[in-house]
């Protein structure tokens, strides 16, 4: 793990180059550190390196290592989440990238009624309606978009989405840009913003970058890869 600050280093670096490659200001372009399966001791050493957003893809590992590590930390939900987790994932999450149905959106929306928060959202969009991939349809999520923006506890950042992997990174990008096209079509016929596009991963997030990602959620090219071993 002592390689892990040096990795973040090169991955910062690869950030700011894609942003100022296509006109962009570096620092609209977050990192998500994905530290799902890892240890904490490998989160330490990212913490040392001056990172502090993570991203983890179950409820149960936030919950395991919000504890050992500094509050000063910005957790954010990035896999599926269970109606029976929300109301053990809101108070610790800075953000949920995986409202993936409005069934999920209002128990969200009431159960942070309740416990008086106000998280933050991503909707899930499953561009290439894959069955073994949550996420709205896009004319799913165009027929809920009204119900959606009515309810007042969910604050939506912007969309979010998972293109099918393919070792050319290429092939990611008709996904982010599908993607960055049906955000500014619902900000038309919604009449609000969704300012914000969490795409792209370890092997095509400069691609994401270039077709407008907001934040960017990379794990193995940090940490290295995973064994999928959580104590």
């Amino acid at each position: 793990m002592n390689d892990i600050s040096q990795r973040l280093q090169a991955i910062r670096e690869r950030i700011q180059n894609a942003a100022e490659r296509c006109g962009r200001d570096p620092g609209t372009a977050e990192l998500l550190a994905v530290s799902k399966t890892f240890p904490v001791e490998a989160l330490q050493e990212a913490v040392a390196a001056g990172q502090l957003l993570f991203g983890e893809n179950k409820v149960q590992e936030i919950m395991a290592k919000a504890p050992q590590l500094p509050a000063s930390l910005q957790w954010h939900l990035i896999g599926h989440l269970q109606s029976n987790k929300v109301r053990k994932i809101l108070p610790l999450a800075a953000a949920i990238h995986s409202i993936g149905s409005l069934s999920l959106a209002r128990d969200v929306d009431r159960i942070a009624g309740e416990l008086g928060l106000f998280p933050k959202v991503y909707l899930e969009v499953n561009l290439a309606a894959e069955s073994s991939k949550h996420g709205f349809g896009i004319e799913e999520l165009r027929s809920s978009l009204e119900e959606l923006y009515a309810l007042r506890r969910l604050e939506i950042q912007g969309l979010m989405c998972i293109p099918p992997y393919d070792e050319d990174p290429e092939l990611s990008r008709p996904y982010f840009v599908r993607l960055r096209e049906l955000r500014d079509e619902l900000e038309k016929s919604g009449g609000a913003p969704l300012p914000r596009l969490s795409m792209g991963m370890s092997h095509d997030f400069e691609i994401a970058i270039a077709e407008g990602a907001t934040i960017v959620r990379v794990g193995s090219a940090i940490f290295g890869e995973r064994t999928y071993a959580m104590p």
